[in-house]
């Protein structure tokens, strides 16, 4: 056996289990995130009860600032996202410590009282979902960096062992075989896609370098990380606490005033101990178009309104680390282009799911073999997960049109409707005949799809929604179709399964 041969197996042993033991996470990861390129689309049909009806920002800033002073005067911190064409709403958050918890509300710009729009978490609960995993973030981030980093090792060695890597792309034989159908629409996703995968995968994981790699801040900065950020041009230095109780100006008359100072509206207000004589009011402003993803800012006293500073240059290796970010978050893309992302996330879940399925396929028992422990389990995790999870998301989008308006803790039943659903169908498709449970899954999955334009037409019915519903109504026929794919799949022959398996292996 030559050693390139014997590195290839190697590599895909690596590329199979590696895969393998983190694919249900990652393959919830690619669908949620893939999801939030959309973000605010999901977030404006959630709350339809909000319209483009224009406000006066400033006039809003100075309201929501009354609401926090009653709310929480000695917060640690207050955010006011100041009201635009895509959230025409103030969103305001408050904290007493730097970690949490975060409350938050949403407010009426012409009011200043909380808005009539129903509660609801909107995208960003898909958004946080896709790096956090609705677990306490730090935990949440953790588990999903280490899944990307074996991901990442998925990708090189699924690059090293197919060395007719770019034939495959081309290749698809869906009625040679159920394994070789797999395994050809395992390369052919993997393959159309493979740069994006690459990227979106390192520039996570760039994303979180901070927390993954925190040796060389700590030891030149010691614990004043502020610093750090304010030298790298991530933020402007604000004021030392004084320790005695300040008055703030109204937060109009600051946000007037970066108006003035740079001839256009912020997009974030965020005050730091508001209720100390050195409180500090920073205004954050659009991103310049562009990959980087850099916020111009400026820093003001929050008691008598004068300047402090403004955010200064960013270094190279922070603008480098902003270019990362922006990739990822896909913020300076065009309709076509973010479309042309989210086909590629499509994918990533696609290739995901297909090897999931693959290693099961491939190790189906021979003849009358018993089935053993570990593939039983396999096809359960699968069924639940790439079956199960499309049925959460849309219960979620449901669980929004069909739940009390006026339901008490409203955004976390919409939640829990999420993983309930998920949970239900996860169990229903693992107890279901095997024969059938894929069609099942699929076919569930397909309907609640189908049922989201049905429901928002009767409960709602505006005409703005209609790319949103008829983006359901294609991602329920995509589905419908699966299942009917799915419930026409031939049995393989174990000698066809021994004989793909090896073709694997040698490829």
């Amino acid at each position: 056996m030559s050693q390139a041969r014997s590195v290839r197996q190697s590599m895909a042993w690596l590329h199979t289990w590696s895969g393998l033991v983190v694919g249900w996470v990652l393959f919830a990861i690619f669908v949620t995130g893939t999801a939030s390129y959309y973000r605010t689309e999901i977030s404006q049909w959630m709350r339809p009860e909000l319209t483009d009806a224009a406000s006066d920002p400033v006039a809003a800033a100075t309201r929501a600032g009354t609401f926090l002073q009653k709310t929480m005067a000695d917060a640690a911190g207050w955010s006011v996202r100041l009201p635009n064409a895509e959230n025409p709403a103030v969103e305001v958050f408050w904290w007493q410590s730097p970690v949490g918890p975060f409350h938050h509300a949403l407010l009426d710009p012409a009011t200043g009282e909380p808005s009539r729009a129903r509660d609801t978490r909107g995208g960003d609960f898909l958004y946080r979902f896709h790096f956090e995993l609705n677990l306490p973030p730090i935990w949440g981030r953790w588990i999903v960096s280490a899944c990307a980093m074996i991901l990442l090792i998925a990708l090189i060695s699924g690059i090293v062992t197919h060395r007719r890597i770019f034939v495959d792309f081309f290749t698809f034989r869906r009625d040679r075989s159920a394994q070789r159908g797999w395994l050809d629409a395992h390369n052919v996703t993997g393959v159309l896609a493979l740069p994006f995968h690459l990227m979106i995968v390192y520039t996570g994981l760039v994303t979180l370098a901070s927390m993954l790699m925190p040796w060389g801040v700590r030891t030149v900065y010691g614990e004043d990380a502020l610093r750090y950020y304010a030298e790298a041009g991530l933020m402007t230095p604000g004021r030392a606490p004084q320790g005695r109780p300040g008055a703030l100006l109204p937060l109009g008359e600051i946000v007037a005033r970066a108006v003035a100072a740079r001839g256009e509206m912020p997009e974030v207000l965020m005050v730091s101990m508001p209720g100390d004589a050195g409180a500090t009011a920073t205004a954050y402003f659009e991103e310049p178009h562009g990959l980087t993803h850099l916020h111009p800012q400026i820093a003001y006293a929050a008691d008598t309104g004068a300047e402090i500073g403004r955010v200064g240059e960013a270094g190279a290796a922070t603008r480098t680390g902003a270019v990362m970010a922006g990739l990822h978050e896909a913020h300076f893309a065009a309709a076509p282009l973010r479309l042309l992302f989210f086909l590629c996330g499509v994918m990533g879940a696609a290739t995901v799911a297909s090897g999931l399925v693959l290693w099961t396929v491939a190790r189906a028992p021979k003849g009358s073999d018993p089935e053993g422990f570990g593939l039983r389990l396999v096809r359960v995790l699968n069924l639940g997960t790439v079956g199960g999870l499309p049925v959460g998301l849309a219960a979620y989008f449901l669980a929004n049109r069909l739940l009390p308006f006026g339901l008490e803790a409203r955004a976390d039943w919409e939640v829990r409707s999420f993983f309930g659903a998920w949970l239900l169908a996860a169990v229903v498709s693992a107890l279901y005949q095997r024969a059938r449970a894929w069609k099942a899954a699929l076919g569930l999955a397909a309907c609640a799809f189908l049922a989201i334009p049905i429901v928002d037409a009767v409960t709602v019915g505006q005409a703005r929604f209609l790319g949103f519903d008829l983006a359901m109504t294609a991602l329920g026929l995509l589905l419908l179709l699966a299942a009917r794919l799915a419930s026409r799949r031939h049995a393989l022959s174990p000698r066809t399964a021994e004989a793909a398996l090896h073709r694997t292996a040698q490829a």
